[in-house]
């Protein structure tokens, strides 16, 4: 994901020290009226080649549905929609290439798709495309596990309790 303007505000006070950062996942759907056949967005990202569903920072003062939104059009130039917060999860720390420590409080959503056509649109990923749910590419097991949430037939949003 690119670094939004505030962390390298934040970065030029505090350095390399930890930042704990909210994310957003978005777990983007796309079905012709029959679910049995829903259609799953990823990205394959520019720096290390991974699918994976659409990832971003909420910017401050953002709501986190409006930013999962606004990262996939940024991302894949696809509008799409909140359906429902899937789940609320604290990433482990990680150490950037550059140093940059930081830890995410990751909120995946379940999205709907509205418009548009996939493509790599701000180059932080080098495609983007429809998967049929069954036939993902292969992915983390952190982000088979977003997606398993997102995808989940329940109402409620699921969260660690240990």
């Amino acid at each position: 994901m690119a670094t939004p303007d505030f962390v390298i505000a934040l970065r030029e006070r505090i350095g390399t020290d930890p930042l704990w950062l909210t994310g957003v996942t978005a777990v983007v759907t796309r079905a012709d009226g029959d679910d049995e056949h829903a259609e799953i967005l990823m990205v394959k990202r520019s720096d290390n080649g991974a699918w994976t569903p659409v990832t971003g920072i909420i910017d401050p003062g953002e709501q986190p549905a409006v930013a999962a939104a606004r990262e996939v059009l940024e991302e894949a130039n696809i509008t799409a929609v909140a359906a429902r917060l899937a789940w609320v999860n604290a990433l482990p720390p990680m150490t950037y290439p550059n140093g940059d420590q930081a830890q995410y409080l990751d909120l995946t959503f379940l999205m709907r798709y509205v418009s548009g056509e996939p493509h790599p649109a701000d180059g932080e990923n080098s495609e983007a495309r429809w998967f049929r749910a069954d036939a993902l590419p292969p992915v983390s097991a952190n982000f088979a596990d977003r997606i398993a949430h997102a995808l989940a037939d329940v109402t409620a949003t699921a969260f660690e309790t240990v």
